[in-house]
């Protein structure tokens, strides 16, 4: 099925709020992790979103290092392979911050604007920009026009409150003050009034309750889901119930099922996952490459084994367990077997 538009992507959202699930947001780097998510969806009969950082975009137009090139041959070729498939597949961009937000996020606005002009589909159905490195005020300034934008070419914005703690993608905020991995009600109070009055545009909000990017032992992190029903609440006991967020999870890698599941409760219809994939691709590949030694390597003037060197037979293994990892997050999420099809 083709990469949804502004009308299918909301109406998966809307459903996954309503049905109390919600879909893992899979980061990809290449053309291997791209189609691993795309088939781990498939087989857990799950629609699903794929998402480029400005780090994979990077990676993907290799040594250009040209994020927004990488991100649109990415897109192109995720636009041509989820044709082929009957569940419906998102494609979303993670993390733009501020100083990224004219050299990343708005040539790719640019570009799916140029796309319609031309009668084609949009590039991506979502973008989020992360202002969490500003006061919310600034935060929120940005975000609007931001939205505007969004708004006229049919893409959801996905913005953040507080700050999502560790390392990922170059994006270091380890050692953050600790208060600001919680997004507080008047937070989300705030993003509504801001936002809400731009109209016909739709927005998710990744608000913060302790979390942190990477994997961490037990213990070492603490996250707080019923902030995000405290927020929810504040928001519709003076707007409405039409008020509630669709919300975002981020840093969700090694979180507890319990605390997952809790989190659905509260209208979390997003959850991004990119540590536990990244590992799940490697682990395999890590392993053919310690057992098959002798093969991939050329010991003491041998001539190897053409078969266990050959790229594309260890690369298969990494995308296979990454899409099986892919299926345990649908599960995780309660999305598993309720894609909508065509």
């Amino acid at each position: 099925m083709p990469i949804v538009n502004f009308e299918r992507y909301c109406e998966m959202l809307d459903k996954a709020h309503a049905g109390q699930y919600a879909y893992p947001a899979i980061n990809i780097s290449n053309t291997d992790t791209l189609n691993a998510a795309i088939e781990g969806f498939v087989e857990a009969g799950s629609d699903g979103i794929v998402q480029v950082s400005t780090g994979g975009g990077e990676h993907a137009s290799g040594n250009l290092k040209d994020a927004v090139l990488g991100a649109i041959s990415l897109a192109e070729h995720a636009h041509r392979i989820a044709d082929r498939y009957d569940i419906n597949i998102a494609l979303h961009t993670d993390h733009c911050t501020t100083e990224k937000v004219d050299t990343f996020l708005k040539p790719l606005i640019a570009e799916t604007a140029r796309r319609r002009a031309a009668g084609q589909p949009n590039l991506f159905s979502s973008h989020m920009y992360d202002g969490s490195d500003l006061p919310l005020e600034d935060n929120l300034k940005t975000a609007v026009p931001l939205l505007e934008l969004c708004r006229d070419n049919e893409i959801i914005l996905e913005v953040e409150t507080g700050v999502v703690g560790g390392e990922e993608d170059g994006l270091n905020r380890e050692g953050i003050d600790k208060e600001k991995l919680y997004t507080t009600p008047e937070d989300m109070l705030a993003v509504h009034e801001a936002l809400s009055p731009v109209s016909g545009a739709r927005f998710m909000l990744a608000a913060t309750f302790g979390n942190v990017h990477g994997v961490y032992k037990p213990g070492n992190v603490v996250l707080t889901p019923t902030i995000l029903k405290d927020g929810q609440e504040a928001v519709m006991a003076k707007h409405g119930d039409d008020a509630r967020f669709w919300l975002v999870f981020h840093g969700g890698s090694g979180s507890s099922q319990e605390e997952i599941r809790e989190t659905l409760g509260y209208g979390v219809i997003k959850m991004n996952v990119d540590t536990d994939t990244q590992y799940a691709f490697t682990r395999p590949v890590a392993d053919h490459m310690l057992v098959n030694y002798e093969g991939v390597i050329k010991v003491e003037g041998e001539v190897g084994n053409k078969k266990m060197y050959d790229p594309r037979g260890w690369l298969k293994k990494g995308k296979a367990t990454m899409a099986a990892r892919v299926v345990q997050s649908c599960h995780d999420l309660n999305s598993a077997g309720k894609s909508m099809g065509r």
